[in-house]
């Protein structure tokens, strides 16, 4: 039996320790002035596989990108089955965020989330996760809680020739298997990148063995790269990513998938002007496609059969201007995209005398979005930098289908197919480095446009509350009043990193109950509409260690605290409780080797008003180690390691309906790379 009290203590008192020795050094310290600094890039961004050597060193080369991106103290994830999980940035869903791919805005085409941006992409095809955490994240879009850009990996002009890999790996817990392969060749003239990776995964089992049906999957993902060189200072590039996902699992919904299909595709123009003060210009336009197919054809018991298929395709570009002037290192970011997303269900009754019913989910909805970012980042001292940013774009949505809008003017006769919106954004922030320390302070002010489901869902349900939700196409635009703070301090042995994140959101969108409304799903509890509430306020700090003991050894630990609230007291939903990390890593030369542990509190502060319920705490620990050995000029990776070693059977505040996690599983990935 582990006692999670003392373990959680002993942390909270190392941390307050070091605070404290910080705080005191700051005190002491005296001023020194460095004789030159570089524009500052408040982002986080985590390194997945940007070059061989880091790659290797990851303690498993062949994870999900969403096991990569809980790295991060910024994000968390909704659990509704064994994949396909969905980003939370600063306590706050996919709605409040901007997720995309090398710039490129995509848009999911499944009302129940089940296809997040983040699943259409593999981790040997990508180089690094930057994740911005509100306002930073406003380059590419309106957002409120942040954003995530997923660089897709290339081969580096100076590396001639032939690259290749072989990858497989398997885990036990679910006899998860996996195939890849990735080749690439690069010339003075051109290069090219091709990656594939196939996934394939029963049914997984939490602790005690318990097996948890329907979270069974199987993936392919194709990834393509080719570019030439127009001379010295021109580069157009043109990628592909086709993803494609069938018979998926999601044991915490009420359906499954049978098909989720995305094609990814964008041209790129890359300039470097010869000129002093603009150092580059990058112009992209890029389509993508996606189709979703939910399917509870392998349910037992099913009340009444649907099928509940959705389309999603967009167009966009973006051209990106970078210069320097003096002390001003400044950015322009022209974008835009055109959404269509379509959604239906088709319920079939059991006596097949009767008619299938027929209605949209998402009734053809088109969003049109031009926006213009500019960014300048002025160094006023030697050792001081501030970042200003603004962002404004016109929103427009319409919707096309006349029976889909028809639907929606029962509840709301006098909307109108059309309405524009104008969303704006203004941060700020200062950074100051003294010596070991790095301080950090920034002002935000952001909004948003309602989602297509926020604004013109059709009876979506939502098995995690039991209720039937409706759009509200006379919604607000939410509005964010931000504050973050940010405190480092870094020796050749010793760094720490200390930021919190304040956010006042007004006109805060989220359902409310619609007494006098009836239910379309059979058990529903009843039926909300989306709504504004008053006010709601999130607040979420974070602080990473890490502490070289030794030569070859490094402790890393993490604690995560967060607070939400709406304008009567209320907690809000998906509200993480303190969560905690921690990992005593051994590198040396070829070999690597660590042991973890990882937990959240018990969630107390549930949001009831929401239909939340207790989570209780937890502790598990995981082991990994691996090896690279030299094999006739190229080199072969070896990666396994153990998660959940002790069997633990638990579920956490983020797990659709409570559905329990993964117990005890053995992984390896074998890797070999030729050169």
């Amino acid at each position: 039996m582990i006692t999670l009290s003392p373990i959680i203590y002993g942390i909270m008192k190392i941390t307050t320790t070091i605070l404290l020795a910080g705080f005191s050094t700051i005190c002491l310290a005296q001023k020194k002035e460095k004789d030159s600094i570089a524009p500052v890039d408040l982002n986080e961004i985590i390194v997945i596989s940007k070059k061989t050597p880091v790659h290797l060193k990851q303690p498993k080369s062949l994870a999900t990108v969403e096991e990569y991106l809980q790295q991060s103290s910024k994000v968390t994830m909704v659990r509704r089955g064994g994949y396909a999980l969905e980003p939370i940035i600063n306590s706050m869903a996919t709605e409040r965020t901007v997720i995309t791919i090398d710039g490129m805005r995509i848009f999911g085409a499944c009302t129940d989330k089940m296809d997040p941006v983040t699943s259409y992409v593999e981790v040997s095809n990508l180089s690094e996760a930057n994740i911005a955490s509100g306002q930073q994240g406003s380059c590419h879009g309106p957002t409120i809680g942040g954003a995530i850009d997923l660089k897709r990996a290339n081969l580096n002009q100076k590396e001639l020739g032939w690259k290749g890999a072989l990858k497989t790996g398997y885990e036990t817990n679910n006899q998860h298997k996996i195939l890849g392969t990735s080749i690439g060749y690069n010339d003075k003239s051109f290069y090219v990148n091709s990656d594939f990776t196939y996934r394939d995964a029963g049914n997984y089992k939490a602790g005690n063995h318990e097996e948890i049906n329907f979270s069974q999957f199987t993936k392919y993902n194709l990834s393509a790269t080719a570019g030439f060189y127009l001379g010295k200072k021109s580069l157009i590039e043109g990628s592909l990513i086709y993803d494609k996902a069938t018979d998926v699992g999601y044991p915490a919904l009420p359906m499954d998938v049978a098909l989720a299909k995305a094609t990814i595709t964008s041209l790129r123009y890359s300039y470097t002007p010869v000129s002093s003060y603009f150092l580059n210009w990058e112009t992209k336009v890029y389509y993508n496609t996606i189709t979703h197919k939910m399917d509870d054809t392998k349910r037992p018991q099913v009340p009444i059969h649907m099928d509940m298929p959705g389309w999603s395709d967009t167009y966009g570009y973006y051209s990106k201007l970078k210069g320097k002037y003096e002390n001003h290192h400044f950015m322009a970011n022209l974008n835009s995209f055109y959404n269509k997303s379509i959604a239906e269900m088709t319920m079939y009754p059991s006596n097949p005398k009767e008619n299938p019913m027929f209605m949209y989910t998402w009734p053809d909805v088109r969003t049109f979005y031009n926006g213009l970012y500019l960014e300048d980042r002025i160094q006023i001292s030697s050792n001081a930098d501030i970042k200003v940013a603004a962002n404004i774009g016109i929103h427009s949505n319409k919707v096309a289908d006349e029976f889909g809008l028809q639907s929606l003017q029962i509840f709301y006769p006098d909307m109108t197919a059309s309405k524009n919106r104008i969303l704006k954004s203004l941060s700020g922030n200062y950074i100051l480095h003294q010596d070991k320390f790095e301080y950090g302070f920034g002002l935000a002010y952001g909004e948003r446009a309602p989602s297509v489901s926020e604004g013109y869902g059709y009876y979506l349900y939502n098995s995690n509350d039991f209720y039937d939700y409706i759009g509200n196409p006379n919604l607000q635009n939410e509005k964010s009043f931000e504050a973050n703070l940010s405190f480092g301090f870094k020796t050749e042995s010793f760094t720490s990193n200390l930021t919190s994140s304040f956010f006042h959101i007004q006109d805060y969108i989220i359902g409310k109950i619609a007494p006098n409304i009836q239910p379309m799903t059979i058990g529903a509890s009843g039926v909300k509409m989306y709504d504004a509430l008053n006010y709601a306020v999130i607040f979420n700090t974070d602080l990473n260690l890490e502490y070289k003991i030794a030569q070859y050894w490094n402790l890393k630990t993490l604690l995560v605290y967060s607070y939400g609230k709406d304008d009567n007291r209320n907690n809000l939903p998906f509200i993480s409780p303190l969560r905690y990390s921690g990992s005593l890593q051994f590198k040396k030369e070829n070999f690597n080797l660590g042991f973890g542990a990882s937990g959240n509190l018990t969630q107390a502060k549930f949001s009831a008003a929401y239909g939340e319920t207790k989570t209780p705490d937890y502790v598990i620990f995981n082991f990994n180690s691996g090896y690279t050995f030299p094999w006739n000029g190229n080199k072969l990776n070896i990666q396994a390691g153990v998660e959940n070693i002790l069997d633990k059977y638990y579920t956490t505040f983020s797990d659709w309906n409570k559905i329990p996690r993964q117990g005890r599983n053995f992984f390896v990935n074998v890797s070999y790379f030729l050169f």
